[in-house]
Order: structure tokens, then sequence, then C-alpha cells
């Protein structure tokens, strides 16, 4: 058996006005994430985890943001697409751990919903999705609620 490991790391700025969805669900808030899809933190870091455990370099190679076809574009749909690329290498998925950066507002009573939703993009069972959140005690960018930042491992295996 084969064993791969990749990290993924994103972020987006944040603005009055806009929506704010992480790990597939809306959050209710007053600011929310800029971006050329629907700036889905979580999800651009868990594909990028899965596209770097295969060798298959990054989000933005396979989803630029100079095509048209993804403005606005639900990011459930580029893990299903990362999902399909990654099985046609051979390697499933065995595992993704990942951390939300968010100074507000407070996003762990809709983790279990993340974790469905990036479950069932990505047809692996809920059991090996983990999703945590963290504040930098009003630290950086994300501390002074400017922008959002996740990040993701993920491991890959081949049978």
């Amino acid at each position: 058996m084969k064993i791969k490991t990749g990290i993924g790391y994103d972020v987006h700025q944040l603005k009055e006005g806009l929506p704010l969805r992480i790990g597939g669900v809306d959050i209710p808030h007053n600011l929310g994430a800029l971006g050329h899809s629907d700036a889905d933190v979580l999800l651009h870091a868990i594909c990028d985890a899965l596209l770097g455990a295969a060798g298959l370099r990054d989000i933005g190679f396979h989803f630029p943001d100079t095509k048209a076809e993804y403005k606005g574009i639900n990011s459930l749909l580029l893990l299903q697409e990362t999902v399909r690329i990654i099985k046609e290498t051979g390697y499933e998925i065995s595992n993704i751990d990942s951390t939300v950066v968010l100074q507000r507002p407070k996003i762990g009573g809709h983790i279990p919903s993340m974790v469905e939703a990036i479950s069932m993009a990505s047809g692996i069972n809920a059991q090996d999705i983990n999703v945590k959140a963290t504040t930098t005690e009003h630290l950086g960018f994300a501390g002074r609620e400017e922008g959002v930042a996740a990040y993701a491992v993920a491991t890959l295996i081949k049978p």
C-alpha cells in the first residue's frame, strides 16, 4: 500500500455585503469572503491538500480564476471534481484534517454541517473528516477581521 500526504492553505479577504460560505455552509455574518468563486476558504484548502498529496499541482492550476466558468461557482463542485481527478490516479482519500482561522463569527456550531457537506461532495465517510476552528486572539489579518484562512492536510492511499 502506498500512502501520500498533502497540505493545503487558503486565505480570502473579508468585505461587508458578501456571503460567507465555509465548508459548503452559509454562515450568517455581516462580512463575507471575496473571491472569484464562492470564496470557500476551507474547501479550497482541502482541494489543495488533496491535489498536493497526489502531486497534481494546486487548485489554481485546475480551476484558474481567469476562466469565466468558475466565476461564483460553488466550491463543493470544485471538491467533487478534485476527488474525481484524484481517483483517476488510483488513489483513495484516507482522511482530511483541517483548521479554519477566523476571529468572528464563531463557527463551532456549523462544523457538523460542514463535515456532512464535505462528506457528501467527496464521497468519504464523515468519520474520516475533521474540521476545527480557531481565532488568532485578535492578532494579524484574521484577528483584525480583515480575512479568513484555512489549513488542511489530506492523506491518500493506493491499495
